[in-house]
């Protein structure tokens, strides 16, 4: 695992000497493992790079960080990790979580709305880049949603470069799967922290994961397969309208 995370981060050039590293951490595994892996790497690599640990806190009250917040604040410092947190600066209305309620859109708003925080501080606190815990799995499902859900074929790419270069996200984990990543966190004894998540994740997100797996164990190979296809498109082979007819 330790050898596939170095081959992502060199595949796609993801740190670079005197990068100053924006960790996102959700308190779900794979951000915890992510956070504690670049601190361990930075200890060992042949290049200098800081780290950020930053949450939004989508309980904040007036009292101070929600729960939740508190305690991913314990686990990242415990790794020596400088650590901050975001109070949340939008929350989905209560009446859009209702049963019943119209709430197809609430991910979209929801993580929109975090990743655009995380880039302003980002800019605020000079970083250069911002590293997210996501891996093959979230890749693949990320383009079997667009492809079944907004009529796109495109994916999480594992660097992206934003604002003319300015600033950069990368997802070292882009060649491990989430079971893996689970595996090293119980290793570690990491336990996530329980998501504050409206929709309690009954998300179609969470639909297309279970589409996924079920097409795995039907197809042996699919997940590979899949996740080499994103890299070898084919644009001869897809549709293109000219607009016309041929004589």
């Amino acid at each position: 695992m330790n050898r596939r995370v170095g081959r992502a981060m060199h595949d796609y050039a993801m740190l670079a000497d005197g990068d100053r590293v924006l960790v996102a951490v959700s308190g779900g595994i794979d951000s915890l493992v992510l956070a504690w892996l670049l601190s361990n790497w930075q200890k060992k690599a042949p290049i200098e790079y800081e780290l950020l640990a930053v949450h939004v806190d989508m309980a904040a009250g007036a009292a101070g960080p929600g729960a939740a917040a508190t305690l991913v604040g314990r686990i990242v410092e415990a790794m020596d990790l400088p650590f901050h947190i975001l109070p949340a600066l939008w929350r989905p209305d209560p009446q859009a979580v209702q049963p019943g309620a119209a709430s197809h859109d609430l991910c979209f708003q929801c993580a929109r709305s975090r990743r655009t925080q995380l880039f302003a501080y980002a800019r605020e606190c000079g970083c250069t880049t911002i590293a997210f815990g996501h891996h093959r799995d979230d890749i693949i499902e990320t383009f079997l949603l667009n492809l079944t859900c907004a009529g796109n074929i495109s994916t999480m790419l594992p660097r992206q470069n934003l604002f003319s270069g300015r600033l950069a996200l990368i997802r070292p984990l882009a060649y491990l799967d989430k079971s893996e990543i689970e595996a090293m966190g119980r290793e570690l004894g990491m336990e996530p922290v329980r998501s504050n998540c409206p929709l309690s994740e009954k998300t179609r997100r969470r639909e297309i994961h279970q589409l996924a797996e079920q097409m795995y164990q039907l197809i042996p190979g699919a997940k590979a397969n899949i996740f080499a296809a994103l890299g070898n498109v084919r644009q001869d082979y897809l549709l293109k309208q000219t607009g016309g007819r041929r004589p």
